[in-house]
């Protein structure tokens, strides 16, 4: 049996209801499948993927506590970090409590039974010289010998014991005590004092190997009094620089030299809003962009947009849909790279398609087609409205850029940021919104060539109707928690209904105020051409618009019938006519294809066509009165006449009248269907799913379940008698994969048999640590093959090479 860790007898400690709020905040530690002990629990607690998955979410304060305790060598006394922190008043020292009771909530930072304070391993070791501190001098003087220990000790002036440890005892007591640490400095030589103070207040130094060691390294001015006493300490091999133990630098820093410590966030400038009035422009944005979205895509699957050779969406696409879209780049930009996100479109070839997921999220109301890209925007892992990069050039969208953490958390920290005004009070100028997300979410990315900082994605959250007259709307605050039901809620009480109606005018404009209709958009887009989207859009009538609707085989009464079932009052007498007009000259003239030839019932037009000195180009001849002949293919002709104003239609082989009705392009899933027969469990879900944890999830009572649990594990290795394999699954992954923890071994087998995605890290053939997402796997001992949603690809994968096993989405 492993021996409990402290982590382990600490949370086995706790009530239920602390258990269930460290699960609530490590939701990745209690995925399935879950933990069957508190032991189980803390091993998955403290995996370094684990811990990396937590930091990102903690405020500057907490990073900062952390990053001063991992500088003290845990396991410390609060009283010790107060001190490093300067927070030994009352306010402060209030706010560092509560500081690590959310760390202690996030299992990072705990107290162990002698009341010290402890970290994770994997914590301890995200800074590699906290607060500029290098190693404590026990670890540097590892290897050190007896003799040179005794010579150290000797040069202070301490009688050296007589073995190794003593030795190592007294110099680490020695060195620990800043007064006497000062006290040696005092006697030192000008030259070494100013090298120990410069490199005290300097990060330790440090040096990558590469080729052969010097064999004599010069040594730095003054540096030699200093090695002899152990105030700075020399690699065994003489590798690089001296570096100096982490006791001498805090002792030359003094005592009035404290960690940085910032528990209050930066102040903003607020400005008093009344809800109502949050609501009104959350709602007016929102649906302009909802109704700007249903404009893109519906251009997108008349059209599809061409990719890049390079890949992505290029400027000039971009451009032609927001033109025809009637849209900025920016809404364009956001409405591609959330819809790709959310599965409407994929990768089709040399373009990029609607899916079948599209028709579907058409036919909805605005509301759900807006919570559905709203949700997509909330977990984006980049920025889909920057448009040009660093050196400023122009980026394309879709264009496959690495996922981006960092543009996570500036999304949610500008919410968290936003969530801290007081109620009733929106910020001044939300661009001061910038210096609080950085307080929320250190992470955050801020990487952009920026005059004000998160600026991109403050605007982001305004075109959503997210932020709202400088305060958090009621779309962001049910986005901020999570919950996809209140959210939907939320959109339908902000968001209008989609317009069935149009007003009809004299002046040949069809007026639509809010989203249009699926049907009503596309009854009004085949009989007229879009001037304007947004809040409201307008139509407008054409000869060439209703020649449209009549190419593609609608008659001059179904015209007419449907506009006046969409409406608001009677037909206008113009439109009639119009309808009427354009009907009269439809088909006059009949093209056949033999390469081509025309005919009609008018011998006078027929004359007048051939005889049409534009449309010489055509080769057109005159075999009898009422037929003509083109040189030209059918497309070619039908084109010409139509440009010169004529209203020809085209026939069949059979001699019936062509429909020219466009059947538009749909991209299959983004993730190809599982392999035939050789895949297990045929119809799984192919795509991970990045929602954070499950809706279904219940920490209280995993909480209760672990208490209730004997408290450690049985330890399976080596695999051999008596190991707990619960399935075949486990036997095997542990057989090949014996260098993972058991409790890794039992994620990954659960993801092979229920079909579920998993990330690993995994050592790739050329000896570097990638991590991946797989899914659909399929075990095939030492293998294990996938779809491997980096490559986009099927890959082979070793099992004795995968280091590290997590579930996806979550963090």
């Amino acid at each position: 049996m492993k021996p409990r860790s402290t982590l382990a007898t600490w949370l086995g400690g706790l009530d239920g209801s602390r258990l269930a709020r460290v699960l609530e905040r490590r939701r990745d530690a209690a995925a399935a499948p879950e933990p069957r002990s508190v032991g189980e629990l803390a091993e998955r607690l403290q995996r370094p993927g684990s811990v990396a998955l937590a930091l990102p979410w903690l405020a500057r304060p907490h990073l900062q506590v952390a990053e001063a305790l991992a500088a003290l060598r845990a396991p410390a006394s609060r009283d010790a970090l107060a001190e490093l922190l300067e927070a030994a008043d009352d306010e402060a020292a209030r706010e560092l409590d509560a500081v690590l009771e959310a760390l202690a909530d996030h299992a990072l930072v705990w107290f162990d039974g002698a009341g010290k304070l402890r970290m994770a391993g994997a914590l301890r070791h995200a800074w590699d010289a906290p607060l500029g501190l290098d190693a404590p001098l026990e670890e540097l003087l590892t290897g050190t010998t007896s003799d040179e220990l005794r010579d150290m000790l000797a040069a202070l002036g301490v009688k050296p014991p007589g073995t190794k440890s003593q030795r190592l005892a007294a110099l680490a007591e020695h060195h620990g005590d800043p007064e006497r640490v000062l006290s040696v400095l005092a006697e030192a030589p000008a030259a070494t004092r100013k090298l120990l103070e410069d490199r005290a207040g300097a990060r330790p130094a440090r040096f990558i190997m590469s080729g052969s060691p010097d064999p004599d390294p010069e040594p730095e001015p003054g540096a030699r009094w200093a090695l002899d006493r152990g105030l700075l300490i020399e690699d065994r091999h003489r590798y690089g620089p001296a570096r100096m133990p982490a006791e001498v630098a805090l002792a030359l820093r003094g005592p009035g030299r404290h960690a940085p410590f910032q528990p209050v966030p930066p102040s903003v400038e607020r400005v008093s809003v009344a809800p109502v009035d949050v609501d009104r422009e959350a709602s007016a944005v929102a649906s302009a962009f909802a109704a700007g979205a249903a404009s893109v895509l519906s251009v997108c699957s008349t059209t599809a947009p061409a990719r890049l050779r390079s890949g992505g969406i290029g400027a000039r696409e971009l451009a032609r849909i927001g033109k025809a879209a009637h849209t900025d780049d920016a809404v364009v930009r956001l409405v591609l790279e959330t819809a790709y996100a959310a599965g409407l479109m994929a990768r089709n070839g040399d373009y990029v398609t609607p899916t079948g997921a599209y028709d579907a999220w058409a036919e909805q109301e605005p509301p759900e087609q807006f919570a559905v890209l709203l949700q997509a925007w909330w977990n984006l892992a980049l920025t889909p409205t920057r448009a040009r990069d660093e050196d400023g050039k122009a980026l394309p969208a879709l264009g496959g850029a690495p996922p981006c953490n960092g543009c996570v958390q500036a999304r949610h920290g500008l919410l968290a940021a936003a969530a801290r005004l007081p109620a009733g009070h929106g910020a001044r100028v939300t661009a001061d919104l910038g210096p609080l997300i950085a307080w929320h979410r250190p992470f955050a990315d801020c990487s952009l060539q920026e005059d004000t900082p998160f600026a991109t994605v403050i605007r982001e959250a305004e075109l959503l109707g997210v932020l709202a007259r400088g305060a958090l709307s009621a779309l962001g605050i049910h986005l901020r928690t999570g919950d996809p039901e209140a959210l939907g809620v939320e959109c339908r009480r902000l968001l209008p209904s989609a317009t069935a109606t149009a007003r009809l005018g004299a002046d040949l404009t069809a007026v639509v105020t809010g989203t249009p209709s699926r049907r009503l958009a596309a009854l009004l887009d085949s009989v007229a051409d879009r001037e304007t989207s947004g809040t409201a859009s307008v139509w407008r009538f054409s000869a060439a618009g209703v020649r449209r609707a009549l190419d593609a085989g609608h008659t001059p009464e179904d015209i007419a019938a449907d506009l006046a079932a969409v409406a608001a009052g009677p037909l206008p007498q113009p439109l009639s006519y119009l309808i009427a007009d354009t009907a009269r000259g439809h088909g006059r003239v009949r093209i056949a294809p033999a390469a081509c030839v025309l005919h009609g019932d008018e011998p006078a037009l027929l004359a007048e066509l051939a005889a049409h000195r534009k449309l010489a180009k055509l080769g057109l001849r005159r075999l009898a009165p009422t037929v003509l002949i083109s040189r030209s293919p059918l497309d070619a002709t039908l084109a010409a006449l139509r440009a010169e104003g004529y209203a020809p239609v085209a026939e069949t082989d059979e001699g019936t009248v062509r429909i020219e009705k466009t059947r538009p392009r749909r991209a299959a899933a983004a993730v190809p269907a599982p392999r035939g027969s050789r895949a297990r469990g045929a119809g799984r879900t192919a795509a991970p799913s990045l929602a954070k944890g499950s809706a279904d999830f219940d920490p209280s009572a995993l909480a209760t379940r672990l208490l209730a649990a004997p408290a450690t594990i049985p330890d399976p290795a080596p695999f051999e008698g008596g190991a707990p394999f619960a399935t075949d699954t486990e036997e095997i992954v542990a057989g090949w994969a014996k260098q993972l923890p058991y409790t890794d071994v039992r994620q990954l087998a659960h993801a092979i048999d229920t079909g579920q995605a998993i990330t690993v890290e995994y050592i790739a053939a050329s000896g570097n640590l990638t991590v991946r997402t797989l899914s659909r796997l399929e075990l095939a001992p030492p293998h294990l093959e996938a779809w491997c949603h980096l490559r986009e690809d099927e890959r082979v994968f070793t099992l004795s090479r995968v280091h590290e096993v997590m579930p996806v989405g979550h963090g």
